[in-house]
């Protein structure tokens, strides 16, 4: 298993945890932004059936109940329930404070609020008489709140609405003058960083939902979310790719096309880096092919399958929305066929020595020897003797290659005939005490060991396939024979 030295480390680490925690506010109610996205393409003028009297609720839900759900999530994710409660009445201050909708304030005021009132309930935690507790928690919060609202009105509303109309500003110069196309020079190399949701949910929605607001429809949705790049190189791996990255492509096209788990694609690119000037060529030419045809989403297309893409496209947009999905498919395909033709030889050399980046883990020992031998000791991981009863896989949001990683080693269980476990999946800030093994890819195992230090902990390049989930079975096989 490869692995970099801590520095380097420690700050990929602290950059996916902030962006973690960016998108951990807003994943969690995409249902509602989804619901938002329907209502407003039924109701409203413009919309598939106008209804005036309906299109009261597309109002108050953005300037309501959008930012005060991100603000009650960030809140929990702080300081549980009674953060949540406190995000929630500051986040009210920046609401009424302003006039456009306040997503970003509340991605500020939220955690901000949330970790107040746990510094509070430090202060005096413990020394509360009996009898009092409930008194004094309700009344602290009530003040804390009552305090944080006005703060927030008066003192932190006015300048998150001047660094959101900078922002939104910002967005719209590189819109017009056609230079918003250079935005794939950062996306695309974060996205398989694994700082896709960050990119998507923590940055890009809350900037589309104010622009959709106000045109109808937002460019920024399908930034990040459009599947044809990922699409184009999977079809380049799946016509020139030599070895299992060639044999698994084609499914990873279903999963990530029609899935919209774009997750499944990521190892593809870090096994090749060069590979990243494709993405970059495809996401380029669809948001190029948006800007020609001015066309957009009304909502934020999560996961970025293509039905849910179609789904939210604005009525005027579908032939820009479909062409940028081929012609970005068309650009990446294009570049990635070259960069693998051109080393084919070399990585056929690869494949038969076994540096294949998808093959080398099929190399290593995979023989258990009785009930002796530990996952630690196969694959090169952290170990403990711990008989093994529940298996999580963890991913950066908790929802899209975890859930397919863990749907797949649950078959291969029950084919085994391996009876008691238990396989989940969730977000690797989510993971507690009650994991026997966590299950991750390469590049986000570092995190998990951090969160989850008790457990074993297997890094998988390829969630789909790994040879690591056979020694897995293998070895709770052995423990419980």
């Amino acid at each position: 298993m490869t692995t970099t030295s801590a520095p380097r480390t420690s700050a990929r680490v602290r950059v996916q945890r902030f962006g973690t925690f960016l998108s951990g506010m807003i994943m969690p109610n995409i249902a509602a932004f989804i619901a938002w996205g329907f209502i407003t393409a039924f109701f409203i003028p413009t919309g598939w059936t106008p209804n005036a009297t309906l299109e009261a609720l597309v109002g108050p839900m953005i300037v309501y109940l959008l930012p005060l759900l991100i603000a009650n999530t960030a809140g929990r994710m702080v300081y549980g329930t009674r953060g949540g409660v406190v995000a929630s009445i500051a986040t009210m201050g920046v609401i009424v404070g302003t006039t456009i909708p306040m997503f970003l304030g509340a991605m500020i005021v939220g955690p901000l609020a949330a970790w107040l009132m746990k510094k509070v309930d430090n202060l005096w935690a413990g020394k509360i008489r009996a009898g009092f507790e409930m008194l004094v928690d309700n009344f602290s919060a009530g003040i804390l709140g009552f305090g944080l609202a006005l703060g927030a009105f008066f003192g932190i509303a006015p300048v998150v609405t001047v660094l959101s109309d900078a922002l939104g500003a910002g967005a719209k110069f590189l819109t017009e003058t056609g230079l918003l196309p250079l935005a794939s020079l950062v996306i695309e190399p974060g996205k398989v960083l694994f700082l896709n949701n960050a990119i998507n949910q923590g940055v890009l929605t809350p900037l589309g939902i104010q622009e959709a607001a106000d045109t109808g429809k937002s460019i920024l949705f399908l930034l990040e979310a459009n599947p044809g790049p990922g699409l184009g190189l999977l079809l380049a791996f799946t016509f020139f790719g030599v070895g299992i990255a060639r044999a698994t492509a084609p499914g990873a096209i279903i999963i990530h096309f029609l899935g919209g788990i774009h997750e499944i694609y990521f190892p593809y690119v870090l096994m090749k880096p060069l590979l990243i000037v494709a993405m970059i060529a495809g996401g380029m030419t669809g948001i190029t092919t948006n800007l020609i045809f001015e066309s957009g989403l009304r909502a934020p297309a999560s996961p970025g399958s293509i039905f849910a893409i179609l789904i939210q496209t604005a009525s005027d947009s579908y032939v820009g929305v479909i062409l940028s999905v081929i012609l970005s498919a068309a650009a990446s395909f294009l570049v990635a066929a070259v960069i693998l033709r051109a080393s084919r030889k070399r990585d056929l050399e690869a494949l038969e020595s076994g540096a294949d980046g998808f093959t080398n883990a099929v190399s290593q020992n995979a023989t258990l020897k009785g009930g002796e031998s530990r996952v630690g000791d196969l694959l090169g991981t952290t170990s403990t003797a711990t008989k093994i009863s529940t298996v999580v896989f963890a991913c950066d949001a908790g929802m899209g290659s975890s859930a397919m990683g863990a749907t797949v080693l649950r078959k291969m269980l029950k084919d085994a005939g391996v009876e008691g476990v238990t396989v989940t999946n969730k977000a690797i800030t989510n993971l507690d005490e009650t994991a026997d093994l966590v299950i991750t890819h390469q590049d986000l195992t570092a995190r998990a060991q951090s969160q989850a230090p008790h457990a074993e902990h297997v890094s998988v390049e390829n969630f789909m396939n790994s040879p690591q989930y056979g020694m897995v079975v293998e070895h709770i096989k052995a423990q419980q024979s």
